[in-house]
């Protein structure tokens, strides 16, 4: 039990030392998920906005295959990108193996899925409020996504943020495409696994408090985000 409070005390310290080893293992990982939660966000919004409002056969099957893509697994993507990224795959020339490029690139394929899949959802629920009224307008096709998207803001931004808290938190892919490498790819989540494993509980417990503390805020401005909406339109 002293071990373990002795542990704690020596965690906070290092979360309170801003020169020591934790931060930057802090930044590159926020560096690296919020890189990757843009990237996914800028074709998931588009691509959410495109099944929202385009009538397709096989449209039913193209959202079940994307809502059962929320749940894809970290290790899954993991293993592809390596695939695609190893010195036999196909773009292995590129040298971005064992890179933070390549976590970012793991990381965004991993919350694609997710974001578009929430967003697709609060599109086509503003398109059944909107719908009518826009119509009766005569409003253009690139005018109704633009009245959705902005309409629809408050929830597309609380799926952003869905999407980063997940890849900040991810651990089985990023360790795969990067290597964990001491001051280049090692992020917050697998810098815990590594830490426990040696047993220096000091400073995987300082990165857990870290961790857990983006997760939180994460999930706070999401809630605040929405409760804005609600109390300002209703």
């Amino acid at each position: 039990m002293d071990g373990m409070a002795a542990s704690a005390r020596q965690a906070v310290g290092l979360v309170l030392d801003t020169d020591g080893a934790l931060w930057p293992i802090v930044a590159l990982s926020l560096q690296v998920s919020g890189l990757a939660t843009l990237i996914a966000a800028a074709v998931a919004l588009p691509l959410a906005a495109w099944l929202a409002l385009t009538p397709f056969p096989g449209r039913g099957a193209v959202v079940a295959v994307l809502n059962a893509l929320m749940g894809l697994p970290a290790v899954v993507v993991g293993l592809i990108v390596y695939l695609l990224l190893s010195r036999a795959g196909p773009l292995g020339p590129l040298g971005l193996l064992f890179t933070p490029a390549a976590m970012v690139v793991a990381q965004s394929i991993l919350v694609l899925p997710l974001i578009a899949a929430l967003a697709r959802q609060t599109l086509e629920d503003t398109l059944a409020e909107c719908g009518p009224y826009l119509r009766s307008l005569g409003a253009s096709r690139l005018q109704t996504i633009a009245t959705l998207l902005w309409e629809g803001r408050f929830s597309l931004f609380t799926a952003v943020l869905a999407g980063f808290g997940r890849a900040a938190a991810e651990v089985g892919a990023v360790m795969m495409v990067g290597g964990n490498i001491d001051g280049v790819t090692r992020v917050m989540t697998t810098a815990i696994a590594l830490e426990t494993s040696k047993g220096d509980l000091p400073l995987a417990l300082g990165l857990g408090l870290v961790l857990l503390a983006v997760v939180v805020m994460v999930n706070a401005c999401a809630f605040g985000v929405r409760q804005y909406a609600i109390r300002r339109f209703g």
